[in-house]
């Protein structure tokens, strides 16, 4: 076996080894607020569709709203969500960190249930809190707050009685 020098042979180099970096994680910059202060943050999940937007925060101001698009009225989390479930899985960002009681959260929400808001809720708060502070990438990834979940809900097809179900067979 012999290597063609770049002196000699045909004109070809060959490069140098490559060491590679071990588990090296993709740089992670801040991003600024915007004029006013805040960080913006979206999720999905099934239909539901929120837009959250989170400041820095301390005493009385430090408050979770939501606000649901149809309803127009602004309600905290404890009255939104009815079932413990819910309530537990949209903050679990903030309280997995300890920043809970530490943000201001403005919640606007449409579509979808109170499972999928709930969830959609946990998203775009996890994302929010990575544009503030990316250190908090690797951890919530972990957690899989960073997670889309894709699955919807699959349309109904024509000449079929559902999505999947078809119309009893009769031969006579």
């Amino acid at each position: 076996m012999s290597i063609i020098s770049s002196t000699g042979g045909l004109g070809l180099t060959i490069p140098a080894p490559v060491t590679p970096i071990e588990n090296a994680a993709p740089v992670r910059t801040a991003k600024p607020a915007d004029k006013r202060g805040w960080w913006w943050g979206t999720g999905r999940r099934k239909t539901a569709v929120c837009r959250v937007r989170i400041k820095p925060a301390s005493g009385k101001d430090a408050t979770i709203t939501l606000e649901s698009v149809k309803l127009g009225k602004k309600k905290d989390v404890n009255t939104y969500f009815t079932e413990a479930r819910d309530r537990t899985d949209c903050i679990s960002p903030l309280t997995s960190t300890a920043l809970i009681g530490k943000f201001q959260v403005v919640a606007r929400m449409h579509g979808g249930g109170c499972m999928g808001q709930a969830q959609a809720m946990r998203l775009a708060i996890a994302r929010a809190l990575v544009d503030w502070d990316p250190n908090l990438y690797q951890s919530f990834r972990d957690q899989g707050f960073l997670t889309r979940d894709a699955r919807e809900v699959e349309r109904k097809k024509y000449g079929q009685a559902g999505a999947r179900r078809r119309f009893q067979f009769s031969k006579r």
